[in-house]
């Protein structure tokens, strides 16, 4: 039974989830555990909390304060290549079509072959690029130079760090007051 005030929009109690040295594993999406996992995650002596909500949990013979910021105890390194995913993909451009410059919702982007698959382009981190519907409809099957449409930015490979640092450009909606020494955005943070 959980006793206390629901924080953020939703409620939950989620807890912030800090690699060993103190930086979250993910700031997109943010690294963040259910009341419930990082609970499991105290007692099973896991992880450190370094921070608590002010409600708690019941069972008939104990209360647990929900922790709001947790720390892994072994340190958990990031994976030096990145998958290649569509998501990533939107995430090393910046949600932005890289024809156009519009920066655009997950669900109006699209992935461009800059060399189409029809003329022998394969789909990789060297050639797949962010587009939005337009710009992606316009260019068609043609080759960027055919149609007098290059991507302002050539598609690469991005480390993981790379992407960690794009992530933390797009905080999320919320973001509770006890999560704000371990989060580096420029930007004012939510109460």
């Amino acid at each position: 039974m959980l006793m206390g005030s629901q924080p953020g929009p939703t409620g939950g109690f989620p807890a912030l989830v800090l690699n060993a040295d103190f930086r979250p594993l993910s700031y997109f999406p943010l690294s963040l555990w259910s009341w419930q996992d990082a609970v499991k995650a105290v007692y099973l002596d896991r992880v450190s909390v370094l921070s608590e909500y002010d409600a708690e949990a019941r069972s008939p013979r104990q209360a647990i304060r929900l922790p709001s910021v947790i720390a892994l105890k072994e340190f958990i390194p990031a994976a030096r290549r990145p998958a290649f995913t569509r998501f990533n993909v939107f995430l090393r451009d910046g949600f932005a079509c890289v024809y156009c410059g519009e920066h655009h919702a997950t669900h109006d982007l699209t992935f461009d072959h800059v060399i189409p698959r029809s003329r022998g382009g394969r789909t990789s981190w060297d050639n797949v690029v962010t587009a939005c519907g337009p710009c992606n409809l316009r260019k068609g099957n043609r080759l960027p130079r055919e149609i007098r449409m290059f991507p302002y930015r050539e598609p690469r490979q991005p480390t993981s760090w790379e992407l960690q640092e794009n992530g933390r450009s797009f905080p999320p909606n919320y973001l509770h007051e006890s999560w704000r020494d371990y989060l580096y955005w420029d930007t004012e943070l939510e109460n």
